[in-house]
């Protein structure tokens, strides 16, 4: 096992600038980037999920980066079944691997394995899509409290798509999420997981910064081109941060100001969830990206 190369993992906050030090730890070790975010996988979008642009595509070649289109079947399992393969042919070919990303599950995935949970009928996450809609995530988060509190207990209000998870399956098989996850099997590949970070303040204003860079770029456009072709508004890429604000704006519920200031508060919010989350792993590296080169940081451990 100590055989296999270690792959390391450039993640952190939203906003921090994981995409900037991955290209160079890319470039420094002739290496393919994985991204581990749930929502550049997306071709459709590229100003909301934050994509590198096209230079920087160009530059290091990316997996999983607009290679799906919205309503097309994506989550953390699938996502880790295809890493296998895709990483497998990448060493294959004698190149290294750089992963990055701020997906936190996905992250998880590699680093520790996801369980083993059976298949349910795909009419029961489309219902449950539906319901959300209608109802909100707050009447769906309380009947998962009530059928798997273990599993709940894990997640907040804003998680809509763990909750839906959780009560597919404990609709689809009778048991609870919770009751599958026992021991995962091993991951295939070793990670070391990087987490950059900064001084709370700069990344709140980096994050703002961004916002409105965004906006400016054609954010709004976007999202309304978008919605001609997909106008399911379930799907999981209508509820990215800095998508999902903008629904009501389009519709003539809010203004733009409104929509942009929810964006960057639940963008701020976003960040400090990730934060608490990848302090969970004893086994993370923490890099002051204000204070230290993190490219040369990660190059030689």
């Amino acid at each position: 096992m100590t055989s296999r190369p270690l792959i390391p993992i450039v993640a952190g906050p939203t906003a921090v600038g994981k995409t900037s030090v991955s290209l160079q730890v890319a470039n420094a070790l002739s290496a393919e980037i994985i991204s581990a975010d749930s929502r550049q996988i997306y071709k459709e979008f590229s100003i909301g999920t934050a994509c590198p642009t096209p230079d920087q595509l160009k530059q290091v070649k990316h997996h999983f980066v607009q290679e799906i289109s919205v309503g097309e079947p994506y989550s953390s399992g699938i996502f880790a079944e295809r890493v296998s393969s895709v990483a497998a042919d990448v060493l294959s070919r004698g190149k290294n691997i750089v992963v990055t990303g701020g997906s936190t599950l996905y992250i998880h995935a590699l680093l520790h394995g996801l369980s083993d949970i059976p298949q349910v009928d795909p009419s029961i996450r489309v219902e449950l899509n539906t319901r959300l809609v209608k109802e909100g995530p707050v009447t769906l988060y309380r009947e998962l409290v009530q059928v798997d509190p273990i599993y709940a207990n894990t997640l907040d209000q804003s998680k809509s798509q763990r909750i839906i998870r959780g009560l597919e399956v404990f609709i689809g098989t009778g048991q609870p999420i919770s009751s599958f996850h026992g021991s995962p099997p091993l991951p295939e590949h070793r990670f070391q997981l990087f987490v950059l970070h900064r001084e709370r303040k700069e990344l709140y204003n980096r994050i703002d910064e961004r916002v409105d860079e965004m906006i400016a770029g054609g954010l709004v456009e976007e999202v309304e081109s978008v919605l001609v072709t997909k106008p399911d508004l379930s799907d999981n890429a209508f509820r990215t941060i800095g998508i999902q604000e903008l629904l009501p704006h389009l519709s003539g519920e809010t203004s733009l100001d409104e929509a942009i200031t929810l964006i960057k508060r639940n963008s701020r919010r976003y960040a400090k969830r990730q934060l608490t989350w990848f302090k969970r792993y004893p086994e993370a590296i923490w890099i002051d990206v204000d204070a230290t080169d993190a490219a040369q940081i990660i190059l030689t451990k």
